[in-house]
């Protein structure tokens, strides 16, 4: 790799940019291809260049091959994360499912009690304010929310910093009753209808979860859901 390309590539890692490089295997030549830029040698273009940035959205990393070219696509996405207010009893499956689907996991609860290291090992956890905390972590494109206190005291302040970040899923656990008074007090927070549209509310797939493992389920199952969708609708 040229030392240019690779001064490129590092740079775009410690921005947390999303990024493939790309491999001619014939050729050898390397190409950078970004969601919205391209630069190297390879010369991508066309339905070549979508289907790598198809991947990109799919974190998808492998060979590609055409009648043209044979090139291996090798995805540097930033980690997708999830963000859990609530140290809950739901909260500990959905946790545990979350680390192996590939999520850098962080529960959010001032209770230290219930966010504590016996009851989440391993995952990292936040005593801060939701809204503090949430401000900290400061969630992104590759990032869920999902609030599951129960209590408007945690779960507004969290979804308030949420609904107004570029987090790609924020859901909320409640009944419909529930959700409904949420969202008369986030409108009086000052949140429009389409923030607060965001909100996944109740939480989860209508499977008819009860246990908290299939709740857990559930709520995964969601976040997996809007995730490949939306990569898919914000193709070519």
């Amino acid at each position: 790799m040229k030392a240019a390309l690779l001064d490129r590539l590092l740079a775009a890692k410690r921005a947390k940019q999303p990024l493939a490089m790309v491999t001619d295997l014939g050729t050898g030549q390397q190409t950078l291809v970004f969601p919205d830029a391209v630069h190297g040698q390879a010369g991508l273009e066309g339905a070549l260049l979508d289907e790598v940035r198809r991947r990109l959205r799919l974190d998808l990393s492998g060979i590609v091959e055409t009648p043209d070219h044979r090139i291996f696509v090798h995805v540097h996405n930033p980690p997708l994360r999830m963000v859990v207010v609530g140290a809950v009893h739901i909260a500990q499956p959905l946790v545990r499912m979350a680390v192996v689907a590939g999520y850098d996991v962080t529960v959010v609860d001032p209770r230290a009690a219930f966010a504590s290291e016996e009851r989440f090992p391993g995952v990292a956890l936040s005593n801060d304010w939701p809204d503090e905390a949430m401000t900290a972590l400061a969630p992104d494109a590759r990032t869920a929310v999902v609030t599951l206190t129960h209590d408007p005291k945690l779960d507004d302040p969290a979804l308030i910093v949420a609904l107004r970040s570029p987090a790609f899923y924020v859901g909320a656990l409640g009944s419909r009753k529930t959700h409904a008074r949420r969202v008369e007090r986030l409108s009086a927070e000052g949140l429009t209808a389409a923030e607060i549209a965001r909100i996944h509310g109740p939480v989860g797939l209508a499977i008819d979860a009860v246990t908290p493992a299939e709740i857990a389920v559930s709520i995964l199952g969601q976040v997996t859901q809007v995730l490949r969708r939306r990569a898919e609708d914000d193709g070519p």
